[in-house]
């Protein structure tokens, strides 16, 4: 028998409202001794069932992946990702055969991202909860692909509370492939790394950004900031641009940008890349640049750090501005969660100030629809961008 948790009186309209946490302050006591990761029952105070979710002593005490009463065993982690695959289905991946299968609580998981990397699956648990339930998991994966899944990757060691990952090594939960593994997205070739590179091994939130950059690289000389494997360079390389940067502090990304020019056969194009700090880069060099993506690794992990974020997102936007040629355009991203929208558009704005330069808006960008987000839950919402031409 679960666990129960009873909520205080008036608590459980949030959960009625489908949203899929409860915080500890909501609760009014708990029958049972549920230990981290333990799959719990949520009541509200007349003791009516409202959910079952995954336990965890703290803020977030627990993370709701059912409103109806359930077990979950494989046949429901097999339901749970048929009906994730089939809303991949309504994508039109013609020329792409990598990207989000779970997206968290986008697909009623929370804790949980799965990728898809041309026939590899791989698993990233964010919860406890989660990372216990990876048998069921990849059983159900075996499932739902059959014969189309090479390998089930975990990846799980950087993404667990501290207290629990020391005692996790990632590794393969089903089959084996060699690394690195080639995916097109896009018709662009990338070599994906999930064993040593950042996050799953790419980042496929930038997909339709990247796209869109495409779009306005013909003849413009492109620097590519925090470029990481070098994803944005790929679509400016192809879409005719005169020259195209790639910045990254990290020699590992650099390395990565450098297989993957190899891999779209771009070894002639004019590109370069350089493993430095991305502001030491743009306050001492004097290029100017006709497109600038300033896409950085999160600024805040949590409320208490927002205020530093803002201050290096407005710093960083300062610097793009002043290397800005005039007619310019900037790609600026921010995908901090709790730096929202408004927030990150008015520190561009006020950055614009800064440097002095006039802008419009000509795109507000997000994460693709392979990175949903629960209407219920709009916290899923985290990436966020600006297109602007700059005067």
């Amino acid at each position: 028998m679960k666990s129960q948790i009873i909520l205080k009186a008036g608590k459980e309209n949030p959960v009625k409202r489908f949203h899929p946490w409860i915080f500890s302050g909501a609760i009014a006591r708990i029958i049972g001794s549920p230990t981290d990761g333990e799959a719990v029952d949520v009541f509200d105070s007349h003791k009516n069932y409202l959910a079952t979710g995954h336990y965890h002593e703290g803020s977030i005490a627990v993370k709701i992946f059912s409103f109806q009463e359930t077990e979950s065993d494989e046949n429901f982690w097999f339901d749970k990702i048929q009906k994730a695959y089939q809303v991949r289905q309504l994508i039109d991946f013609e020329t792409t055969n990598c990207y989000r299968l779970i997206h968290g609580e986008g697909d009623g998981c929370p804790g949980l991202i799965i990728d898809f990397y041309n026939g590899v699956a791989v698993f990233q648990a964010h919860s406890i909860g989660m990372y216990l339930e990876k048998e069921k998991i990849a059983v159900a994966l075996q499932k739902v692909y059959g014969d189309k899944l090479l390998a089930i990757y975990n990846k799980s060691h950087e993404t667990l509370p501290n207290q629990f990952a020391a005692s996790v090594q990632n590794g393969y939960l089903y089959g084996q492939c060699a690394v690195p593994h080639a995916v097109l997205e896009n018709g662009f070739k990338f070599m994906i790394n999930w064993e040593t590179g950042q996050k799953t091994g790419f980042f496929l939130d930038q997909r339709d950004n990247r796209a869109l950059l495409a779009k306005y690289s013909k003849g413009k000389k492109v620097l590519n900031s925090f470029c990481y494997s070098g994803g944005f360079s790929m679509y400016a390389l192809g879409a005719e641009a005169e020259l195209v940067h790639s910045v990254d502090v990290s020699q590992k990304a650099i390395d990565l940008v450098t297989q993957n020019i190899e891999a779209n056969n771009f070894q002639n194009l004019n590109h370069q890349a350089y493993s430095e700090d991305v502001m030491k880069y743009l306050k001492a060099n004097d290029q100017f640049y006709d497109l600038i993506v300033l896409d950085p690794p999160a600024y805040a992990k949590n409320v208490a750090t927002r205020h530093n974020a803002i201050q290096g997102y407005k710093r960083l936007n300062t610097e793009g501005f002043k290397r800005l040629a005039k007619g310019g355009i900037l790609f600026t991203f921010s995908c901090s969660q709790v730096v929202d929208r408004e927030l990150f558009y008015n520190t561009v704005v006020s950055a614009a100030l800064e440097a002095g330069r006039q802008a419009k808006v000509l795109h507000h960008l997000t994460q693709p629809a392979d990175h949903p987000v629960n209407f219920f839950h709009p916290e899923g919402s985290y990436l966020k961008g600006l297109v602007l031409y700059v005067e």
